[in-house]
């Protein structure tokens, strides 16, 4: 039987809505790779009243399944197709639902705390980190959340202020030092796609 293709796998990290995810798509489509969102695995709380789970810090590395990203991560590593678990971000619970997730040449791997975990992150060939400052993030968070997953401006900004900002200083930026390379989030996209390819090939 012949043995599964290890794929490069590609982790990119960095604060809330620096730019991690439009990385990650530009490059997906250069590769044609899949991605693993880290989003994908937080705890479910369904346990919770509605008013809990919206009260729950979702920025700290506990608030992700890492026993279940840990293995799916091994698994892509190995050539494996895995399961995807789907969060519902508007009622902040896991879905039944399931994605299949096939390894190919190329992973890409994204999210804040892509690179904070060794058991993750020494799956990884490429380490990216994109930062951006705090007033772009919350611009950018803003208009993601109030379009895509139902938030109000208030609920947002309070969120930004007492958990994601606190959390980013506390838990993803420290991350940057594991990185290969570090981008700009506010730089021309173009740019950075140029030099994420480049450290790809690098290393591949």
């Amino acid at each position: 039987m012949e043995e599964a293709k290890k794929p490069l796998l590609i982790g990119i990290a960095g604060p809330s809505c620096a730019g991690k995810t439009e990385l990650a798509t530009r490059l997906a489509e250069v590769l044609k790779a899949p991605i693993l969102a880290l989003d994908s695995y937080y705890r479910d709380l369904g346990r919770l009243s509605f008013e809990e789970r919206a009260r729950s810090n979702f920025d700290e590395p506990d608030a992700l399944d890492v026993t279940l990203l840990t293995e799916h991560v091994s698994r892509l590593a190995q050539g494996s197709e895995i399961a995807a678990p789907v969060y519902d971000f508007s009622r902040h619970l896991r879905t039944a639902e399931v994605r299949p997730l096939r390894a190919a040449d190329f992973v890409i791997i994204e999210g804040l705390f892509t690179l904070y975990w060794e058991e993750v992150r020494g799956k990884m060939q490429v380490k990216i980190f994109v930062g951006a400052s705090e007033e772009v993030c919350l611009d950018r968070r803003l208009e993601r959340d109030v379009r895509e997953r139902g938030r109000t401006p208030e609920s947002v900004r309070e969120q930004f202020r007492a958990t994601v900002a606190p959390m980013a200083q506390r838990y993803v930026l420290p991350t940057a030092a594991f990185a290969d390379l570090v981008l700009n989030g506010t730089s021309p996209i173009e740019e950075s796609v140029a030099a994420a390819l480049a450290l790809v090939r690098r290393k591949g």
